[in-house]
Protein backbone atom coordinates (compact mmCIF):
# COMPACT_ATOMS: atom_id res chain seq x y z
CA UNK A 1 0.00 0.00 0.00
CA UNK A 2 2.81 2.41 0.90
CA UNK A 3 4.59 1.58 -2.37
CA UNK A 4 1.44 2.38 -4.34
CA UNK A 5 1.10 5.72 -2.51
CA UNK A 6 4.71 6.60 -3.24
CA UNK A 7 4.24 5.65 -6.90
CA UNK A 8 1.21 7.95 -7.15
CA UNK A 9 3.14 10.80 -5.49
CA UNK A 10 6.12 10.21 -7.79
CA UNK A 11 3.87 10.22 -10.87
CA UNK A 12 2.16 13.43 -9.71
CA UNK A 13 5.52 15.10 -9.05
CA UNK A 14 6.81 14.02 -12.47
CA UNK A 15 3.67 15.33 -14.17
CA UNK A 16 3.87 18.64 -12.32
CA UNK A 17 7.60 18.96 -13.11
CA UNK A 18 7.02 18.19 -16.78
CA UNK A 19 4.19 20.70 -17.02
CA UNK A 20 6.27 23.37 -15.26
CA UNK A 21 9.21 22.76 -17.60
CA UNK A 22 6.94 22.93 -20.68
CA UNK A 23 5.27 26.14 -19.46
CA UNK A 24 8.63 27.79 -18.76
CA UNK A 25 10.07 26.72 -22.12
CA UNK A 26 7.09 28.16 -23.99
CA UNK A 27 6.65 31.31 -21.92
CA UNK A 28 6.74 34.49 -24.03
CA UNK A 29 8.53 36.29 -21.18
CA UNK A 30 11.45 33.87 -21.54
CA UNK A 31 11.70 34.63 -25.27
CA UNK A 32 11.56 38.36 -24.56
CA UNK A 33 14.30 38.02 -21.94
CA UNK A 34 16.50 36.06 -24.36
CA UNK A 35 15.97 38.72 -27.03
CA UNK A 36 16.81 41.47 -24.56
CA UNK A 37 19.99 39.62 -23.54
CA UNK A 38 21.02 39.36 -27.21
CA UNK A 39 20.45 43.07 -27.77
CA UNK A 40 22.38 44.01 -24.64
CA UNK A 41 25.36 41.81 -25.53
CA UNK A 42 25.46 43.14 -29.10
CA UNK A 43 25.01 46.74 -27.97
CA UNK A 44 27.70 46.61 -25.30
CA UNK A 45 30.16 44.95 -27.67
CA UNK A 46 29.48 47.41 -30.48
CA UNK A 47 29.85 50.46 -28.22
CA UNK A 48 33.08 49.02 -26.83
CA UNK A 49 34.32 48.33 -30.37
CA UNK A 50 33.65 51.91 -31.47
CA UNK A 51 35.64 53.24 -28.51
CA UNK A 52 38.65 50.96 -29.00
CA UNK A 53 41.32 51.65 -31.61
CA UNK A 54 45.08 51.12 -31.84
CA UNK A 55 46.98 53.18 -34.40
CA UNK A 56 49.34 50.23 -35.00
CA UNK A 57 46.39 47.99 -35.98
CA UNK A 58 44.23 50.64 -37.58
CA UNK A 59 42.84 48.60 -40.47
CA UNK A 60 41.76 45.80 -38.11
CA UNK A 61 40.10 48.29 -35.76
CA UNK A 62 38.28 50.08 -38.58
CA UNK A 63 37.14 46.74 -39.97
CA UNK A 64 35.69 45.92 -36.54
CA UNK A 65 33.90 49.28 -36.61
CA UNK A 66 32.38 48.36 -39.99
CA UNK A 67 31.27 44.96 -38.71
CA UNK A 68 29.66 46.56 -35.64
CA UNK A 69 27.62 49.24 -37.44
CA UNK A 70 24.90 49.71 -40.02
CA UNK A 71 22.84 52.48 -41.60
CA UNK A 72 23.60 56.16 -41.13
CA UNK A 73 26.24 55.52 -38.46
CA UNK A 74 28.22 53.29 -40.79
CA UNK A 75 27.89 55.86 -43.59
CA UNK A 76 29.15 58.64 -41.28
CA UNK A 77 32.12 56.54 -40.19
CA UNK A 78 32.98 55.68 -43.79
CA UNK A 79 32.77 59.33 -44.88
CA UNK A 80 35.07 60.55 -42.10
CA UNK A 81 37.48 57.62 -42.23
CA UNK A 82 40.28 59.25 -44.29
CA UNK A 83 40.63 62.32 -42.04
CA UNK A 84 40.22 60.28 -38.89
CA UNK A 85 42.85 57.75 -39.99
CA UNK A 86 45.32 60.54 -40.67
CA UNK A 87 44.76 62.08 -37.22
CA UNK A 88 45.17 58.75 -35.39
CA UNK A 89 48.31 57.83 -37.32
CA UNK A 90 49.89 61.22 -36.59
CA UNK A 91 48.98 61.15 -32.89
CA UNK A 92 49.96 57.46 -32.40
CA UNK A 93 47.06 56.99 -29.99
CA UNK A 94 45.76 53.77 -28.51
CA UNK A 95 42.23 53.92 -27.15
CA UNK A 96 40.73 51.09 -25.14
CA UNK A 97 37.25 50.84 -23.71
CA UNK A 98 35.85 48.71 -20.94
CA UNK A 99 32.11 48.30 -20.41
CA UNK A 100 31.16 49.15 -16.83
CA UNK A 101 27.41 48.60 -17.16
CA UNK A 102 24.72 48.46 -19.78
CA UNK A 103 20.97 48.30 -20.08
CA UNK A 104 18.40 47.86 -22.80
CA UNK A 105 16.14 50.91 -22.68
CA UNK A 106 13.86 49.91 -25.55
CA UNK A 107 13.25 46.77 -27.61
CA UNK A 108 10.85 46.34 -30.49
CA UNK A 109 11.32 42.84 -31.91
CA UNK A 110 8.67 43.46 -34.59
CA UNK A 111 10.47 46.40 -36.21
CA UNK A 112 13.98 45.18 -35.39
CA UNK A 113 14.90 48.30 -33.40
CA UNK A 114 16.39 48.62 -29.93
CA UNK A 115 18.08 51.16 -27.69
CA UNK A 116 20.80 50.70 -25.09
CA UNK A 117 22.63 52.82 -22.56
CA UNK A 118 26.23 51.81 -21.91
CA UNK A 119 28.62 53.14 -19.28
CA UNK A 120 32.25 52.91 -20.37
CA UNK A 121 35.69 53.56 -19.04
CA UNK A 122 37.83 54.82 -21.91
CA UNK A 123 41.61 55.02 -21.70
CA UNK A 124 43.55 57.02 -24.30
CA UNK A 125 47.31 56.53 -24.45
CA UNK A 126 49.68 58.65 -26.53
CA UNK A 127 53.48 58.68 -26.64
CA UNK A 128 55.08 61.08 -24.18
CA UNK A 129 52.03 61.54 -21.98
CA UNK A 130 50.24 59.77 -19.19
CA UNK A 131 47.17 57.77 -20.17
CA UNK A 132 43.93 59.70 -19.93
CA UNK A 133 41.06 57.80 -18.32
CA UNK A 134 37.47 58.96 -18.43
CA UNK A 135 34.08 57.47 -17.88
CA UNK A 136 31.18 58.16 -20.17
CA UNK A 137 27.60 57.12 -20.77
CA UNK A 138 26.52 56.50 -24.33
CA UNK A 139 23.12 55.94 -25.89
CA UNK A 140 23.04 53.54 -28.79
CA UNK A 141 20.37 52.62 -31.29
CA UNK A 142 20.53 49.11 -32.72
CA UNK A 143 19.00 47.67 -35.86
CA UNK A 144 18.53 43.98 -36.52
CA UNK A 145 20.29 42.95 -39.74
CA UNK A 146 20.79 39.60 -41.44
CA UNK A 147 24.07 39.36 -39.50
CA UNK A 148 22.47 40.20 -36.14
CA UNK A 149 22.01 43.37 -34.11
CA UNK A 150 24.24 46.26 -35.17
CA UNK A 151 24.73 49.79 -33.92
CA UNK A 152 22.92 52.32 -36.14
CA UNK A 153 23.35 55.44 -33.99
CA UNK A 154 25.53 56.45 -31.06
CA UNK A 155 25.44 59.59 -28.92
CA UNK A 156 26.71 60.87 -25.61
CA UNK A 157 24.11 60.60 -22.86
CA UNK A 158 23.29 63.75 -20.96
CA UNK A 159 25.06 63.96 -17.63
CA UNK A 160 22.98 66.80 -16.23
CA UNK A 161 20.02 66.28 -13.92
CA UNK A 162 16.66 67.41 -15.21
Amino acid sequence: MAARGLAVLAAAAAAWGGWSWYAAAHDSAAALAAGRDQVLAAGEQAVQNLNTLDWQHLSTGLSTWDQSTTGDLRTQLDQGQADFTKQVEQAHTVTTAKVLAGAVTELDEHTGRASVMVALQVTVSAPGSSPSVKQSRLLGQLTRTAQGWKLSDLAQASTTDS
